[in-house]
Parts: structure tokens; sequence; C-alpha cells
């Protein structure tokens, strides 16, 4: 298990994912019918050389997923109850189809529970980078981190 205890979590840490993914046109493609997303910004090449971008974008909340799923190997696996929420989301620059993203958690800090004497919850920065360092995505999100077990 990879997924790191309440007790192991510290304001200050920070986790470089090791983990990294490059965006296809499949996963774009995907997520974004999956969710019932009829943006042409994410599925109309034509239209999406019009925008902005210039190109098609990939969809923001594949992003977003991508460096919250990255980030459980090495902070969260096995040891959560669940998120409780996520807040400050920012996508600074656009994710494209063949972009390279790597990710990284920073604790941002950690109190007890009030309603569950064997869990903490802990407030997780995730940050999201291009090949090019570029920022595309940050959120911070809230964990409800289990404590270390009691040996019997």
């Amino acid at each position: 298990m990879g997924g790191k205890y309440y007790e192991e979590l510290e304001p200050g840490m920070v986790f470089k994912h090791q983990v990294t993914r490059t965006a296809t046109e499949t996963d774009n493609l995907l997520f974004t019918v999956l969710g019932h997303n009829d943006q042409p910004l994410h599925l109309d090449v034509e239209f999406a050389k019009g925008s902005i971008h210039g190109s098609i974008a990939v969809n923001s909340l594949w992003t977003l997923n991508l460096i919250g799923g990255i980030s459980v190997r090495d902070t969260t696996l096995g040891t959560t109850m669940g998120n409780l929420g996520y807040e400050e989301i920012r996508f600074p620059n656009p994710v494209r189809i063949g972009d390279t993203i790597r990710g990284e958690t920073h604790i941002v800090s950690k109190r007890e529970s009030k309603k569950h004497p064997n869990a903490g919850i802990v407030i997780f920065k995730h940050f999201g980078y291009n090949q090019k360092d570029e920022v595309v995505v940050t959120a911070v999100r809230a964990g409800m981190m289990l404590k270390k077990p009691v040996e019997a």
C-alpha cells in the first residue's frame, strides 16, 4: 500500500509523482462524450481552429481527474475514507492532444476529525504541468485520511 496515514502527512511535504501521461485524442474523446459534454472546443477540429486556442483543447475535467488520480499511489492509496471536496480549481493553460502531463501534491494543512476519531482531515494542493513546465491545473482538495491502526 502506497498511501500515507494521517500521522504521516505533514504540512510542507511535497510529492513529485512519478506517473506521467500523454493526453491522447482517445482520452479526450471518451472522457468528453461519457460526460455528455457537447462542447465543440473538445470535439470539432474546425471549430477549435477558430478559437483562442487554435486547436482542440483537452477537456479540463480530464486534466483535473488525471492529476487527482496520479496522486493516489503516493498519498491516499488504501488510507483514505474519501474526498470531502475540491476548491480553488484553476486551469491557467490548456492541455492539447500530445501534451505529456506530470503532477505534484503539496500538503497544506491537517486537523483531527471531530466526527471520526480514527481519521483526520488533510488539505492537499495538486499541481499539473505539461512538458514545457507550464501549469495546466491547480486544485485544493480536502481528504478524510485514516489514522494508523492501533495494534491489538
